[in-house]
């Protein structure tokens, strides 16, 4: 608990000793006069600059006053003034003052801009397609950032229809002091229309050249288009695999006899073979071990190979997992795993061998559906009591599963890690199939939503909010295996409560699995400074015995937090209190992880 004071006092120190370093005020190079509106008048000043003291004498006030004039002029020509006069002024003798007196003149308009097409010229039908984007009309301010601005639309617009060699030759722009305007002539080489060829693979690691081949999103002798060669860049930057990805056009002298140019693509492998080992310890799940080796680039199309040993209190196993990016289609990633698991919960124990297969394909950035199948076989040992006599019940059940698997994440969230606005959406539906000492079949389906809403600052304080529902429909408490029950308490559900200590619980305190879910978290998230943030939120959560939620048992808690923002991402650490202690429920629980708690 001494850390808040130590943590605080830091800020403070630091706040004073930049307080003491930073200058006390500044003044404006010069000061302006003369018939100036507000918006030009803020521009010239940014423009002059500022001096952290007086000048010393007339001399140095003087020498201010000509800087300021030259950087006047050049603004204002540079906003279409071509006819200002500006004069340096000082005034004062024994504390001299540098003014300068602007008279902007006429605002020179802008005609009609002509492109002058150097040969080949482009087709006709992108030349006028470019004209049209050009973005400058007759009558505009002449404007210099507009008139540069517009040549780069120009060359991005015939890049973007096959003219990837484009480039501007010195443009002429014509200023005419008696008619006050600006004619501008941009002068285009436009170059050949490109075609595309496959690719050519440059890395030093074992990635196979046709695959990479297969994620180009183009067919041979396509015209080039730079949004497809972005997507094979995307693509496998997406793997994770890669230190580094480059794909380029491969320059002009490099075209094939049929005309076509090659794309490049220039891999550099990560470590292609990572140990790591943890440790964790958590006063809700106890503490734990992790040993995790994985191989890269094993298959030579940025393929991952993870073997992982874990031994913890409550969930320990061996397994491995093998994910497949773009399995025969873009985006959509094949994974599989095996484990042996043994999971000792306060609500069950259960020792198995778990195997599953599952295609996720990407939507946008950050969002995918998945689908696929999952196996498991193995004992599970819980207890209940007989409702009559009240006496405990032990149940030993060797079974088998198989449960098809379906999901999927919208995120429309604006950071994975530190949302400020925006909303999330994830949907799992589980048709489950058991056989063994029982049989039975059911449907397991979950649902969460959040939100991130600005309140204000920009952002520094928004609301959170969480929403889960969960439902069984086709089983009973007995029946359904215990590990596919939900159960509620802890880190990721309601803080405050131990893990599965939310649920209602048999007469020895073991707590008891429910056909219905219901969860839900608010949050107030507010930034302090730069480098710190405060929460404050309210969690609550219920498990039924129905297949709709039944909020009769709904327990609550509250508590507050800290957030200390990394480059990457926040460092949370927060204490949630039960706000309805039972008898066992702790007093209070500790988060402490990386990322916001949702």
């Amino acid at each position: 608990m001494a850390v808040g004071p130590v943590t605080a006092a830091g800020v403070v120190a630091a706040c004073v000793l930049i307080a003491l370093a930073a200058p006390a005020h500044a003044d404006p190079k010069a000061q302006i006069r003369g018939e100036v509106s507000g918006e030009l008048r803020a521009q010239l000043q940014l423009a002059v600059g500022e001096v952290d003291d007086a000048p010393a004498n007339r001399f140095e006030a003087r020498r201010r006053a000509r800087s300021a004039v030259e950087a006047a002029t050049a603004l204002l020509r540079s906003e279409g003034f071509y006819q200002p006069t500006v004069e340096d002024v000082v005034e004062g003798e024994e504390n001299p003052s540098a003014i300068i007196d602007v008279i902007p003149g006429p605002r020179f308009l802008l005609v009609e801009p002509a492109i002058q097409w150097i040969a080949p010229e482009p087709a006709a039908e992108a030349a006028t397609a470019v004209r049209g984007e050009i973005g400058l009309k007759a009558g505009d301010p002449g404007r210099a950032v507009d008139v540069i601005a517009a040549e780069g639309r120009i060359i991005a617009g015939l890049t973007r229809r096959g003219y990837a060699d484009a480039a501007a030759q010195p443009r002429r722009v014509v200023v005419d002091h008696a008619a006050y305007t600006v004619a501008p002539t941009y002068r285009i080489a436009s170059g050949r229309l490109v075609t595309l060829d496959g690719v050519r693979v440059e890395t030093a690691g074992p990635t196979n050249p046709d695959w990479v081949a297969g994620l180009a999103p183009w067919e041979e002798g396509d015209v080039f288009d730079p949004e497809k060669v972005a997507e094979l860049e995307r693509r496998l930057t997406e793997t994770g695999i890669y230190d580094s990805v480059g794909v380029a056009l491969a320059p002009a002298d490099q075209t094939l006899a049929d005309g076509n140019r090659p794309v490049i693509v220039t891999l550099a492998d990560r470590s292609r073979r990572l140990l790591e080992v943890g440790a964790s310890w958590s006063t809700a799940e106890g503490a734990g071990v992790d040993a995790i080796w994985t191989w890269r680039n094993r298959f030579g199309r940025a393929d991952t190979l993870a073997f992982q040993a874990r031994l913890a209190n409550i969930d320990s196993r061996i397994g491995a997992d093998l994910s497949l990016p773009h399995w025969r289609k873009p985006g959509r990633t094949l994974k599989l795993s095996a484990a042996v698991v043994n999971e000792d919960t306060d609500a069950y124990l259960r020792t198995a061998f778990a195997a599953a297969a599952d295609l996720q394909q990407r939507i946008g950035r950050t969002s995918y559906y998945s689908y696929g199948l999952g196996f498991d076989a193995g004992r599970y040992s819980y207890t209940r009591f007989d409702p009559v006599t009240q006496t405990p019940l032990v149940f030993d059940r060797d079974l088998a599963i198989v449960t098809g698997r379906a999901g999927a994440y919208l995120d429309r969230s604006d950071d994975p890690l530190d949302p400020r606005k925006g909303y999330r959406l994830t949907l799992n539906v589980q048709p489950t199939a058991v056989t063994g000492e029982d049989t039975i079949l059911f449907l397991r389906t979950e649902a969460q939503a959040t939100t991130y809403i600005p309140l204000q600052d920009g952002g520094r304080t928004l609301f959170a909010g969480r929403l889960r529902l969960g439902s069984i429909v086709g089983g009973d408490e007995l029946s359904v295996p215990s590990d596919r029950l939900f159960y509620s308490g802890g880190g990721g559900s309601v803080r405050g409560y131990e893990y599965q200590a939310v649920s209602p619980r048999l007469p020895d305190g073991t707590p008891r699995g429910g056909l219905s879910l219901f969860e839900t978290s608010l949050e107030i998230r507010r930034d302090i400074g730069k480098s710190f943030g405060a929460v404050v939120f309210v969690d609550a959560g219920a498990v039924g015995f129905q297949e709709t939620p039944n909020l009769n048992n709904t327990r609550y808690s509250a508590g507050a937090g800290v957030r200390y923002k990394l480059p990457f991402g926040p460092v949370r650490a927060d204490i949630a209190v039960p706000l309805d202690k039972r008898d066992g429920d702790a007093a209070f629980q500790i988060y402490i992880s990386i990322g916001q708690a949702f």
